[in-house]
Order: structure tokens, then sequence, then C-alpha cells
């Protein structure tokens, strides 16, 4: 497919002077990928090649997805406003990130509220709904292969320690994680005092974002926001052939509600 869009671009005469990026929206989705602020979900491919850029040249600085725009701004040649967060990640003047930032609230049918904060050494996560399972209801995932699998593992006990984590019931109000140790952020360094400056630094990089950004996430959705959005849904399992999904939305429109009563 890749190949096709090089070769129309040769055609029509203007390969030399396009630039072109190869990514996706998200992490694969995977039990800990889509939809979660593991690297898992988080990690995107970002390849370029255009006029100016070294073949087989590898960057090791973080970078976000917004970057996208500015970049595109920038080899247009359109100034970039002062108020859009993105970078251009291949100005001649740009200042790599100090961190990455992620956000997670409802996908679907399910409600939930998390957000991370990421440099090239540390993760931190912060879960806003300790108290909810990672797998929460969702339809979408409860359809996936791998996840029946691990769910059928874990009820008959097979599942390993570092498999188990994401079945658990509760989550850790914070995650913290040595990624270049622990790629798969399995070891959570919250607790460790051997780590606490740093937790403390990435918790404050989070709590700045979240203040300059004016995070829309610190307001709870209203139930006709959901409502809205559940229409669609709604009118496929009221019907009787999916009384299980509609439990599901029932389940989250009622966490939904203590949400917002505890200003979550």
């Amino acid at each position: 497919m890749v190949g096709e869009v090089v070769a129309k671009l040769k055609a029509d005469g203007v390969y030399e002077n396009t630039i072109i990026l190869f990514m996706t929206d998200h992490g694969i989705s995977h039990a800990r990928g889509k939809q979660f602020m593991y690297d898992e979900g988080l990690h995107v491919p970002l390849v370029i090649s255009g006029p100016g850029i070294d073949a087989g040249t590898v960057r090791e600085d973080v970078v976000e997805h917004i970057d996208i725009a500015a970049l595109s701004l920038g080899a247009a040649g359109i100034a970039i406003p002062e108020w859009m967060q993105a970078r251009d990640i291949l100005a001649s003047n740009y200042e790599a990130r100090e961190a990455v930032f992620g956000a997670r609230d409802r996908c679907d049918e399910t409600v939930d509220h998390m957000r991370s904060v990421r440099t090239k050494e540390f993760k931190y996560i912060r879960n806003f709904l300790p108290e909810r399972p990672y797998l929460q209801p969702c339809a979408y995932k409860d359809a996936k292969s791998i996840i029946t699998a691990m769910r059928e593992w874990h009820d008959a006990g097979k599942l390993d320690e570092a498999q188990s984590l994401i079945m658990r019931e509760t989550r850790p109000p914070e995650e913290f994680y040595d990624v270049v140790n622990d790629p798969h952020e399995i070891n959570n360094l919250a607790d460790d005092p051997a780590h606490a400056e740093k937790l403390v630094n990435l918790r404050g990089l989070l709590d700045a974002w979240m203040e300059e950004t004016n995070d829309k996430g610190m307001t709870p959705e209203s139930e006709e926001m959901y409502d809205s959005d559940m229409a669609p849904y709604l009118s496929k399992f009221t019907n009787g052939k999916n009384p299980e999904q509609l439990a599901i939305i029932e389940a989250n429109i009622s966490w939904m509600k203590k949400m917002a009563a505890e200003g979550k």
C-alpha cells in the first residue's frame, strides 16, 4: 500500500518534493494495549522520509501524535501559532520534549479516567478510579479472542504473576515504571523509596500539564451526553438480542453518575 502511494507520487512528479509519514492511531489493540496508558497502547510507529531527511536516521527523543500538526505546517511554510501545543520535530530550532503525555476517559460505553506522563526513562500513570478493575466490561475488547482466553486461564488459575496483573479487580492509584529496565511495565515502583524523588518530579509534570491544557476530563461527563452517545448501542441491544451488552451500558451509566457525584 505504501508502494502504491509512492508510485503515484512519482507518476505525478511530486515525489522529490513530498514528505511521507507512516504512523498509526494507537498502539496494538491488545489486553494492555489500546485504551491503556502502557507503552503497548501509546507507542506508535513514526517513519518519515522526504527532502532533507537522511535515510536510516534514528531519533531517540520522545514525541507526541499532535506534533504532526506542527510538522505539517512547518513543511508547508506556514507559521505555527504560539498557542499550538504541537512542535515541529523537523525544525532546525526544535527543542526535544522532556516528556510526553497520555489520557484515557470513556471509550465506547466504558467509563474510565487515567492520565500518564513518560520521559525517555520513566512512566507515571495516575488511576483516578482505582476501585475499578482494569478490564472493565467493554463489548469491543471483550469480544477479542485474547481477552476471552485470558479470562478463561485466569479462572482456571493458569496465568502467571505478570499475566495476572491486568486481571486485578482494583488498581493502585499510581503506577511508576522504569521503562528502560522494565520495558513491559510490570514492576510498579510507586512505593519504592529509591524512586521517590523521580516519582514526585513526574507527578508534578502531570499536574502542570493538566492545568496548562485545561484538561477537560477533569469535568465528569453529563448523563445526557452519555445517553446521546449510547443511543446507537441501545437501539441494537434493547431488542433482546444482546442483554449482556445492555447490562454493561447500564452499569457504566451507574458508574458515570457515581463519578459525577464524587466530582472525579
